[in-house]
């Protein structure tokens, strides 16, 4: 008769170094702090084997509010992030907060358990099967860089240093590692950390290039500088700041690049397209040189590519710098492309105009200054009103006053994103976080749990509407459980509301965007209560002041907490265009 030496609701006693053991310890060699996830029975050996490390595993309760929160995280840290997820329908949860980070160039590795690998094919117990068998890295390989499968424990090791690599060089982004769960629990007899490169470079800018672009740029007559999201790093800023500034060149950006010139530069027109300003679309309509920085022009940047609102390209003469080389000459013809990092580029660009003459042009400063101050100004004064439920720029003028300049606002999409990269005139020292590729609703709530933990003294507001935070409500306990202090700001207009008005204006109607009850009533749930029932603080002002008396104690308390604020459903401002409109009134390009 077989015994048992130990009662079976008792751990195993190990006499091996498992796989998920050298895992862990490479995890660490690598800087790794965090890991957002989930559990299921194809990863608990990789989490047993974390029990004991430094590195701090967040329980996520949902796999796409894991993927935002370790996106938010890398965005802040500079750190891959990295989120771990089980078999089958976990790995799908994840796919949107994957996907999201991978569209806006975010390091992030995803590390997936998968049915052992010798059932492969079977159709196990949660296996991604019917047409093709336990193929699941088939559902991330359209938007990830590489996905590796581990058929061999191995292999696992290298594997992971590669995706380390893959994510953080060249242009940067999400990758999958595939771990079929039996090589967790396989013993592994090298136990190398398969280092990760000492030294790296980004690709240098061609000496021939960098002078013919400074040529382009001091002989034109309206050169423009356009930045995108690629350009990053306090050097880098600090050349596109000194460039500009030499040649008198008025600076654009992308909705990503908000933040990367202070708001109040008298050269800084602000974003361009669907939700830039009318002078800055027609500043870029009439450029003849356009310098484009780690941009790859994306549609509502560009009112739908349509040269009648924005970007005259030709005849403006393109210059485009990007580390990706499928992005350069993708949306316009390009008359000299740069395989290059943003940063290193215009700082090549601006030693070679150094020792020129600085440029003046006649009243540009001062036409750009009275612009945005206008804007900024008409801003405000639409946020005077003590209406209630707020009118939006209520909110934002309040959040304005009341958050410490080096706040960093995490946005999810509507009113939050795009009247925020608009119209909120963001301090020097602030941050502004989106998802701009994919424009995930959802997307706030968690990634701003992820910030706060890269950034622990930094006060961080998640800046939400009623249908983001009601799209990830883990985000709520995950905070309390990890003791962030995250300000949940609830945009409540009880309605999906830019889509909502895009349905009103076009078609008469916004059925199925409003949420109602079934006697027709406006509808939401209380999310202060929420919170409360979570752990975190919670306010429900009542008006216009208690909004911003509660957003002030918040900020104080430095505990999590949810502020739902009433909020009337009010369009942002478009100055631009996209095409949607076309096509629902039957105009088709």
């Amino acid at each position: 008769m077989t015994t048992i030496d130990q009662p079976i609701d008792q751990p195993i006693a190990r006499t091996r170094t498992t796989a998920a053991h050298a895992l862990v310890a490479q995890l660490e060699s690598y800087g790794v702090d965090y890991i957002f996830g989930t559990c299921g029975h194809t990863n608990i050996a990789l989490l047993d084997a974390l029990a004991a490390s430094p590195i701090e595993f967040v329980i996520a309760r949902h796999e796409q509010a894991a993927a935002h929160a370790a996106d938010g995280y890398a965005r802040v840290s500079g750190k891959p992030g990295v989120v771990l997820m089980h078999v089958g329908p976990g790995m799908m949860n994840g796919v949107t907060g994957v996907a999201t980070a991978a569209f806006d160039s975010v390091p992030l590795i995803a590390i997936c358990g998968d049915i052992p690998s010798y059932y492969h094919g079977r159709h196990p117990h949660q296996e991604v099967n019917l047409h093709a068998d336990a193929d699941q890295t088939a559902i991330y390989r359209p938007f990830v860089k590489r996905a590796w499968s581990v058929t061999r424990v191995e292999d696992l090791g290298r594997f992971t240093e590669r995706a380390f690599w893959t994510a953080t060089s060249g242009r940067p982004g999400a990758v999958l590692l595939n771990v079929p769960m039996d090589m967790f629990s396989r013993p592994v007899a090298d136990q190398s950390l398969h280092p990760l490169p000492v030294s790296t470079a980004l690709p240098h800018p061609p000496a021939s290039q960098i002078d013919r672009i400074a040529e382009l740029l001091t002989q034109a007559e309206r050169p423009l500088i356009y930045v995108g999201g690629g350009l990053s790093g306090t050097e880098g800023r600090a050349a596109l700041l000194a460039l500009a500034e030499h040649l008198d060149i008025p600076m654009a950006h992308s909705l990503m690049a908000k933040g990367t010139v202070p708001d109040r530069h008298p050269l800084l027109m602000g974003m361009t397209g669907f939700w830039g300003l009318e002078l800055t679309n027609e500043y870029t309509r009439t450029a003849d040189v356009v310098f484009a920085l780690g941009t790859r022009f994306a549609e509502t940047d560009s009112s739908s590519w349509d040269a009648d609102y924005t970007w005259g390209l030709p005849p403006g003469r393109l210059i485009q710098v990007d580390l990706d080389p499928a992005e350069i000459g993708r949306n316009y013809p390009v008359e000299i492309g740069v395989v290059a990092d943003a940063a290193e580029t215009v700082a090549a660009v601006h030693r070679a105009v150094a020792d020129s003459r600085p440029v003046h042009r006649e009243g540009l400063r001062e036409r750009i200054t009275a612009v945005r101050t206008d804007l900024f100004a008409a801003s405000r004064e639409r946020g005077t009103s003590d209406a209630f439920p707020l009118r939006p720029e209520r909110i934002l003028r309040d959040l304005r006053d009341v958050l410490p300049p080096e706040a960093i606002l995490v946005t999810d999409v509507g009113w939050n994103k795009n009247g925020v990269a608009q119209c909120y005139e963001l301090p020097e020292g602030g941050r502004f976080i989106t998802p701009g590729g994919l424009s995930t609703m959802g997307f706030g709530p968690a990634a701003a749990v992820g910030v706060q933990a890269a950034v622990p003294d930094r006060v961080v507001v998640a800046l939400i509407g009623d249908g983001g935070m009601s799209a990830q409500l883990p985000a709520l306990p995950m905070a309390v459980e990890q003791g962030l202090p995250v300000i949940f700001v609830v945009m409540n207009n009880r309605a999906h509301g830019t889509i909502a008005d895009l349905q009103a204006s076009n078609f008469g109607d916004t059925y199925g965007c409003e949420f109602r009850d079934r006697e027709g009533n406006a509808y939401s749930p209380d999310f202060a209560a929420l919170g409360r029932s979570c752990g975190t603080d919670g306010y429900r002002p009542g008006s216009a002041d208690e909004f911003r008396a509660m957003l002030a104690e918040a900020v104080g308390n430095r505990r999590p907490a949810v502020i739902d604020v009433a909020m009337i459903n009010e369009p942002v401002p478009t100055p631009g265009h996209w095409n949607i409109k076309d096509i629902y009134q039957g105009r088709f390009s």
